[in-house]
C-alpha cells in the first residue's frame, strides 16, 4: 500500500516526505534532480525497488524544496540549504542516524551531509554519482540542448531516451515518465535548478567522508558518465566501487537492476535477502466463448448468467483435473496457467470438447514463456502472446505456439500446422499449430 505523504518543516518551507518499512536499518533515499514521492508507486519497477528496501529498512523518501510535493520557493537553494531540508526530514521521521542512498544529483548532497554530520550518517550508497557537473553535461552545447527540451517538450516524457534508453519504446513507461516530469517541477523551476546544479563541485569534500561508502554506476550510463562514479569512489577513503553493465541512468529498470538492488542490500545488511521469485516459466491458457454477445442478447440476462455459471463450473473442474491454476475470469473466458505444457493442451482440448454440451463453443490458445507474477495476476510478453494465439482460433479450436509444440514432443499429442501468423503487437511472425483430438 502506498504510504501517506507527510510534511517536515525546514525553516519556513514544508518538505514532502514518506516513511515506510519497519526493518532495523534507517535509510533515507535522496532523490535526483526532480521527483514526486507519490508518483513513484505508479511505476511497477520503482514500486518493487522501494518495497524491497522496506523489507530490511525503515525508509524515508522526500522531494527537495521547489520540487514534487514540497513547497515552491522563489529561489532554488544550494546544497547547504538542501542539507538543512534533509536533516529536517530525518528529524520529523525520528531518525537520529540513517544510511543515505544518494541518487544522481542527490549523491553530492549525500556526500556533503555525510562529511558534515558523520554522527547522523551510518553509511553512504551513491548511484550515478559525480563530483562536478561536467560528468553530467560535459559541454555548454549539451546543456543548451537540455534547456531546449525543457522549453519545448518538458512533460512529454521524451527525455526517457537518455534516462532509460532500454524503455524508449515502452509507451506506458514514457507516459509515466512524462507525468513524473510534470509533477516533479515546472519548466522554469527545472531550468533554474539545472543552472544551480551547474555550480556543483564537491571534489574537495570527498576526502572528508569517513563513513562506509559504496559507489554504484552503470558503465554505459547515458546521463552521467561512469567516470563520474569512478572519480567519486577514488577520492572517498575506503570507498567500494561496483560497476554494472547497462545504459540506463534510472536504477530500477534495465540491465542489472536486480543486481544493483542486491549490491545495496548486501552493503547495508551484510547479506543479500532470499531471492524473491517474481518471474516463472509457465504455460498460459486463454479461453473465450464464441459469439458471446449475440448469445447473451438471445438468451436474456438471467438465462445467460445461468449459462455462464455452468461454463465456469465446467472449466474449473477441468483445471482441477489437469492441475491448472485459475488466474482470473475475463467475462466470458478464462486465463489459467500450468506448470507443464502438455497438461495445458490436454485441459484445453477437454474443455473445448465438453463445453459443446452446453450449446456453446469456445476458442483456446496456449503459449509457454516467462511470466511476471503481479500479485494474484500474471503479466509479461508470454501472456500477450497467449492471448493473441487464442484470438486466432475458431469455434472449438485449440491453437498453440511453436514453443508449446516443441516442448510437448514425445507426449503423444498431435498438431496440424496453421502457418506463420503475425500477432498484434508482437514482433516477427509466429508458427501456429492446432491441437488434434
Amino acid at each position: 500500500m502506498q504510504p501517506v505523504t507527510q510534511y517536515a518543516r525546514s525553516g519556513d518551507v514544508h518538505i514532502a516526505y514518506q516513511a515506510f518499512g519497519d526493518g532495523p536499518i534507517n535509510l533515507v533515499m535522496v532523490p535526483g534532480f526532480v521527483s514526486n514521492v507519490e508518483n513513484y508507486w505508479d511505476q511497477p519497477d520503482f514500486a518493487r525497488f522501494l518495497t524491497r528496501l522496506a523489507g530490511y529498512a525503515r525508509v524515508v523518501t522526500f522531494d527537495k524544496r521547489g520540487t514534487g510535493g514540497s513547497d515552491r520557493v522563489n529561489e532554488l537553494p544550494g546544497l547547504d540549504v538542501r542539507m538543512d531540508d534533509l536533516r529536517a526530514v530525518m528529524d520529523a521521521a525520528g531518525m537520529a542516524q540513517a544510511a543515505l542512498l544518494g541518487i544522481s544529483e542527490g549523491a553530492p548532497l549525500s556526500v556533503l551531509f555525510a562529511a558534515t554530520y558523520p554522527d547522523r550518517c551510518r553509511a553512504l550508497v551513491l548511484y550515478g554519482s559525480f563530483s562536478r557537473f561536467s560528468y553530467w553535461f560535459p559541454t555548454e552545447e549539451a546543456l543548451a540542448a537540455f534547456f531546449g527540451y525543457v522549453e519545448t517538450a518538458w512533460g512529454s516524457g521524451g527525455s526517457i531516451q537518455r534516462f532509460a534508453p532500454s524503455r524508449a519504446d515502452d509507451a506506458a513507461f514514457q507516459r509515466w515518465w512524462g507525468r513524473n516530469e510534470r509533477l516533479g517541477a515546472s519548466p522554469a523551476a527545472v531550468t533554474a535548478l539545472m543552472r544551480m546544479n551547474s555550480q556543483i563541485e564537491i571534489g574537495a569534500v570527498l576526502p572528508a567522508v569517513r563513513v562506509p561508502t559504496l559507489v554504484i554506476h552503470r558503465t554505459g550510463d547515458q546521463v552521467v558518465s561512469v567516470e563520474g562514479g569512478r572519480d567519486v569512489a577514488a577520492r572517498i577513503p575506503g570507498a567500494r566501487l561496483a560497476e554494472f553493465p547497462g545504459v540506463d541512468h534510472l536504477f530500477y529498470v534495465g540491465e542489472g537492476a536486480d543486481d544493483i538492488s542486491d549490491a545495496i542490500e548486501e552493503f547495508l545488511t551484510g547479506s543479500r535477502g532470499a531471492a524473491v521469485t517474481d518471474r516463472i516459466l509457465s504455460t498460459v491458457l486463454f479461453t473465450d466463448i464464441i459469439g458471446s454477445t449475440e448469445k447473451a442478447a438471445r438468451l436474456g440476462d438471467q438465462r445467460w448468467r445461468h449459462l455462464l455459471d455452468d461454463h465456469h463450473a465446467l472449466i474449473r473442474r477441468h483445471l482441477a483435473r489437469f492441475r491448472g491454476h485459475e488466474v482470473k475470469t475475463t467475462g466470458d473466458g478464462f486465463l489459467a496457467t500450468f506448470d507443464g505444457p502438455a497438461r495445458g493442451v490436454r485441459c484445453a482440448c477437454a474443455i473445448a470438447e465438453e463445453i459443446k454440451s452446453l450449446g456453446i463453443d469456445v476458442r483456446a490458445g496456449l503459449h509457454t514463456g516467462e511470466c511476471e507474477i503481479i500479485g494474484d495476476d500474471v503479466g509479461g510478453i508470454a501472456v500477450h502472446i497467449g492471448a493473441r494465439v487464442a484470438a486466432l482460433a475458431g469455434a472449438g479450436e485449440v491453437l498453440v505456439s511453436s514453443t508449446v509444440k516443441d516442448l510437448v514432443a514425445g507426449s503423444g499429442l498431435h498438431f496440424d500446422p496453421r502457418g506463420a501468423k503475425s500477432l498484434k503487437g508482437i514482433p516477427g511472425e509466429w508458427q501456429i499449430f492446432a491441437a488434434g483430438r
